[in-house]
């Protein structure tokens, strides 16, 4: 039977949203001490795609944009540009280079970059990215966080209480146990029951396990032991953390996030293959691809190597119009 297929991006999603203040301390320690925590921090990522939809400078595993205030008080604001990156890439520092300037020139603040790599290319660690040309240097050096300087850290991060040692673990341990479903099944049992083990509230427990669940995915069978075992550790411990409403969406939202992952592909392989037709794409056309469904991007997937205009390509399937701009 072949291995389910892992889908990465959407749990890093949840789990830097969910735990960004924990992502920080764990990854990132020295940045972390120069951040009031207790002031807000907010995420912009309808902003950073604004700023960086015309930049194809390699596929992304996750990116994120956070507003945060700088514990020294110089700076009312300050920005952090986060990017987890799954796969060695060639464009990956250039892109880091391309954003920051980008971030930097919109807001006028100062901009942090600062990668993550979850990929299994042990020596591929790049940190900088820069040209120097008729006396004028213009570098980039960014902090980089690497996966797999922790395979052989397990013990010390499932004995961490950052949830980041938790999911960090659930990684590796993916990425060790591919094409071997029964090993996978016992590693994922065994963190699930490591969750159980914990002193967390109820919803940390939820919520870990949801970002557990999406990153070790199994066939249905295996999964249908796994929630077995949950009852039996629920009822063993008399506690009930996971009921059947919230199985049922955790299930859901893993299929949404999945989903949602193969839409936003999809709409870039489009955009892309329309630029190269048509040229430079209008705003109304872009916003199209990006509120589109996905049977509306297969059936403009299908007129773009037919149709005679970019309109028409739009006019193939019953898609809401915009106005143009």
């Amino acid at each position: 039977m072949e291995p389910p297929n892992d889908h990465y991006d959407s749990p890093w999603k949840e789990a830097i949203e969910h735990y960004f203040p924990e992502f920080m301390t764990f990854y990132f320690p020295d940045a972390n001490a120069e951040i009031d925590w207790t002031k807000e921090h907010v995420f912009l990522d309808q902003e950073l795609r604004a700023l960086v939809q015309d930049a194809e400078l390699g596929a992304r595993f996750v990116d994120k944009l956070v507003r945060v205030t700088e514990l020294s008080g110089e700076q009312s604001w300050i920005y952090i540009h986060v990017e987890v990156q799954g796969t060695r890439q060639a464009e990956f520092a250039k892109r880091m280079f391309v954003y920051n300037y980008r971030i930097f020139d919109r807001y006028e603040k100062p901009v942090a970059s600062l990668a993550v790599l979850a990929d299994e290319h042990k020596q591929w660690k790049p940190t900088s990215y820069g040209y120097n040309v008729l006396g004028c240097r213009h570098t980039l050096e960014f902090p980089v966080a690497k996966l797999t300087d922790y395979d052989e850290k397990l013990d010390e991060l499932l004995a961490s209480d950052n949830a980041f040692g938790l999911i960090t673990a659930a990684h590796i341990l993916t990425r060790q146990t591919r094409k071997e479903n029964q090993e996978r099944y016992e590693a994922k049992l065994s963190l699930v029951r490591m969750l159980y083990k914990r002193h967390w509230d109820k919803q940390r427990v939820i919520d870990l396990f949801t970002i557990v669940d999406w990153l070790m995915t199994l066939p249905a069978w295996l999964e249908t032991k796994i929630w077995q075992e949950m009852e039996t550790i629920e009822e063993h411990k008399n506690m009930k953390y996971v009921t059947s409403v919230e199985r049922i969406g955790i299930a859901k939202g893993r299929v949404e996030g999945i989903a949602k992952g193969r839409v936003e592909g999809e709409s870039k392989l489009l955009k892309r293959l329309l630029e190269r037709r048509f040229g430079a794409l209008p705003v109304w056309a872009i916003e199209l691809l990006s509120n589109a469904s996905e049977p509306a991007l297969e059936a403009w997937g299908e007129a773009v190597l037919s149709a005679p205009t970019l309109d028409a390509v739009f006019h193939t399937a019953a898609a809401p119009r915009k106005s143009k701009e």
